[in-house]
């Protein structure tokens, strides 16, 4: 009888026991940047044998691991991650600058005086998109666009009312761009157009002033060009034609009444004549 007793109650330990290795899941999300915390068990770190971490991220899988003797610690994450107490010395896994990298399951197995449990907790990301906004020409009317790139998907709206169409387009690591396109109607004020894109990592919403892009402008600025050079060369056809017409009305420079300035020159005498009239008035 006694025998059976003891068989039943390893029975009931070894079925508490496979009960308390289910892992609970858990989901939990943290903004880019941020500093993620990870707890384990409401029991403190007194109670505690020791606590493993098993994470497989997007790019590789590794342990974090503490024991109360401090003897069997491992880290074979060497990222930055570590093992730390709270107020309350209950143990949690600190993530410091939340990032892409660290996005993954995360597994954490604490033994304790009582027992053991597990849990794991599916660890994802918010990441704020990044936003633009113009205006291009359709194949009949103009349209406004409006586009986010992040995580997870944002929501966009526009200031006025038309015929709108939005596509998703789900791209690596779970990023999400959504591009939204309205059709403006003939002759519409596009002055005040704006559209509203709302995310979860943003408290208010990104309001956005429609522009127009950027081949827009390289075609205004060709067509600026193309005139400028044709006013140019009209002017100077028209300069060319009317230039022999003028040059016979133009007066000469100089006044036909003032007679050139000669300047006096002193006559010099011969030098024979000059010789003779010496000597004579020796002889």
């Amino acid at each position: 009888m006694r025998d059976m007793m003891w068989i039943y109650a390893v029975i009931i330990f070894l079925v508490s026991e496979a009960w308390s290795l289910q892992p609970v899941t858990r989901y939990l999300e943290f903004n880019l940047g941020s500093d993620a915390n990870l707890n384990c068990s409401d029991k403190t770190w007194n109670e505690t044998i020791y606590v493993i971490w098993t994470i497989k991220s997007n790019n590789k899988s590794c342990k974090i691991s503490i024991s109360d003797k401090g003897g069997d610690s491992m880290d074979s994450c060497n990222d930055g991650k570590s093992l730390r107490n709270t107020s309350r010395s209950q143990s949690y896994l600190h993530i410091p600058n939340f990032s892409v990298k660290d996005v993954g399951i995360y597994t954490c197995e604490q033994t304790f005086k009582a027992g053991l449990e597990a849990y794991g907790t599916n660890v994802t990301i918010i990441v704020p998109p990044n936003i633009s906004a113009w205006l291009e020409q359709g194949e009949n009317k103009m349209v406004a666009v409006c586009k986010a790139e992040g995580k997870p998907a944002a929501n966009i709206s526009w200031s006025h009312e038309g015929n709108s169409t939005t596509v998703e387009t789900h791209l690596a690591f779970g990023f999400i761009t959504v591009e939204s396109r309205l059709e403006l109607a003939e002759g519409m004020d596009t002055k005040n157009l704006t559209c509203a894109i709302r995310h979860r990592f943003w408290k208010e919403p990104k309001i956005l002033i429609l522009n127009p892009t950027e081949g827009h402008f390289l075609w205004l600025l060709i067509l600026i060009v193309v005139v400028v050079a044709i006013s140019v060369l009209g002017f100077s056809f028209f300069a060319h034609k009317k230039l022999p017409l003028l040059r016979p009305c133009q007066q000469p420079a100089t006044s036909p009444s003032k007679s050139p300035t000669i300047e006096d020159v002193e006559e010099v005498e011969p030098y024979a004549s000059y010789h003779q009239r010496v000597n004579s008035i020796y002889n």
